[in-house]
């Protein structure tokens, strides 16, 4: 199991909406956003511009990447785990997406993502984005037109639910009760928009990004109940 464990990389993202002005969308897609919005309305009274800057981000066709971060475990000289993290962030989602597709094209073919929710968000989340940024999917990503059972790869969220599909636990809920520390210090995803657009604080939004890969990654050995001493080392890369 702990060989299985170096196979995994684990994997999040942090989206805002794709531009801080929603006057400034193109036409075409402010009318698709203000039919989004119709059926958000359900819920909340708020106008289509406040909608967008709340909700934006996290739908792929009105958001973008602004940070993906990613961790491994892997061996230290002492014999050791830790968990080697790196981030890709900054203004151009282009950017974003090639560094990090040229960076898991070099992994092993039998290497799986895992993420929280992964499976209904960053997955086709970032295969979305890449699409419609023109970068080639890499093969770790081929996932079109497959059900969510038949992806492969990991996702802690799925995991929990032991087959109940309407049941939904936080990240952090889930750290709270395993007694793993929260990533939500400062700053949780519902602020990520305003932080990037209002603080102009790309680092902030790394680090917080960094946080929960490094949540992710002990949480997943704590639920395969793998014998690894926690918390892991983290080593940024």
């Amino acid at each position: 199991m702990i060989k299985e464990l170096k196979n995994i990389l684990f994997l999040d993202i942090e989206t805002v909406a794709t531009t801080n002005n929603f006057n400034t969308l193109d036409e075409r897609l402010k009318t698709q956003w203000q039919r989004k919005a119709s059926y958000l309305k359900r819920e909340t009274h708020q106008s289509d511009e406040d909608l967008f800057h709340e909700r934006a981000g996290i739908y792929a066709e009105f958001g973008k990447i602004v940070c993906i971060a990613i961790g491994k475990v892997v061996d230290q000289p002492d014999g050791s785990l830790a968990l080697k993290t790196k981030a890709f962030y900054g203004h151009s989602e282009k950017e974003i997406l090639t560094s990090f597709s040229e960076t898991i094209q070099k992994l092993p073919k039998n290497t799986l993502l895992c993420a929280h929710n992964g499976k209904e968000f960053d997955y086709p989340y970032l295969c979305r984005r890449m699409l419609i940024n023109e970068v080639a999917l890499p093969h770790i990503l081929q996932i079109a037109g497959k059900k969510s059972w038949e992806v492969n790869h990991l996702d802690t969220l799925e995991l929990w639910k032991f087959g109940d599909y309407k049941h939904f636990t936080s990240l952090d809920l889930l750290a709270t009760i395993f007694n793993l520390p929260s990533s939500k210090n400062d700053m949780d995803g519902s602020k990520v928009n305003f932080v990037y657009y209002k603080e102009d604080n790309l680092e902030k939004i790394k680090n917080y990004c960094l946080a929960d890969v490094s949540v992710l990654a002990q949480l997943y050995i704590k639920m395969k109940a793998l014998p690894v001493p926690l918390p892991l080392l983290q080593i940024n890369s």
